[in-house]
This record gives structure tokens, C-alpha cells and sequence, in this order.
């Protein structure tokens, strides 16, 4: 992410892409790549969310924010995005989005380096199936 500064709109469209990537590659059969980019896929999605947060002009007040903005890890994505908590109260209420989540939340980049042993098709129905992270970020960026 050096150069020029992605936009909240550049996050969507990598979102879009990226899951779109990960059902051609999941059609194809090829469940490593899928389940990288479906997680991808929502890390875009949940930095779209934070990006919608940032207030043009306004100086960020900790260097060590700024730094974790540069994560992978989705967990700390959603906690700087502010959507633990929206997150926890609706998992209360639909069981598919809580199982879901705990699915994608197990999602790390280091996965782009495995070759076997990930379940791109579970992931990837997480993410954008019926009650799917994906959608439900979508909702709130």
C-alpha cells in the first residue's frame, strides 16, 4: 500500500474483485487460492469501513494507530473499523452470521503460502453465502 493512498472506493472494488477472484478460483477447484481471497476479500472490505471513518484534514492522533491500520489480521480490522460490538450483537441474533464469522475470523495472510489443508469452499460460503461476512460489512461501508 505505498504510493499513491487507496481510497474507500478502491477497498470496495478490491472487496468485489477479490471475491468474485475467489468463486472463479473455488469453481475451478482450486481451494487454496479461494480461501486466500475471500479473506482478502473481507479485509478490503472491513479497511473500506475504516477508510469511511477518516476525516479529511484531521491529523491521526497516535503514530501506533496508524500502524495497525497496515494489518491482516481481521480481528484487529474489526475493532478499528468500530463494528466489534454492532458485530457481537448480531451474531446474538443470527446463529449462520456467528458461524460465519468464527470461520472467516480464522483467516491469516500466512495462508497465501500454504498449498494444501485450507477449506476454500467453507470459507468462501462464510464470506459470501447466505448470512456471509462479506454482506454484512457491505452493510456498514
Amino acid at each position: 500500500m505505498r504510493g499513491v493512498p487507496l481510497t474507500r472506493r478502491d477497498f470496495q472494488r478490491l472487496a468485489e474483485i477479490r471475491i468474485q477472484e475467489a468463486a472463479a478460483l473455488l469453481r475451478s477447484r482450486k481451494l487454496v487460492g479461494s480461501y486466500y481471497l475471500s479473506g482478502y476479500a473481507v479485509e478490503c472490505a472491513l479497511k473500506a469501513c475504516i477508510a469511511k471513518m477518516a476525516r479529511r484534514h484531521e491529523f491521526p492522533l497516535k503514530a501506533d494507530y496508524v500502524r495497525r491500520l497496515y494489518t491482516h489480521d481481521l480481528e484487529e480490522l474489526l475493532k478499528l473499523a468500530d463494528l466489534d460490538q454492532q458485530l457481537g450483537n448480531d451474531m446474538r441474533t443470527n446463529a449462520a452470521l456467528a458461524t460465519n464469522w468464527a470461520i472467516v475470523k480464522g483467516w491469516t495472510e500466512e495462508s497465501r503460502y500454504k498449498v494444501s489443508g485450507l477449506n476454500g469452499k467453507d470459507l468462501h460460503a462464510a464470506v459470501d453465502g447466505p448470512n456471509g461476512v462479506l454482506s454484512w460489512i457491505k452493510q456498514r461501508w
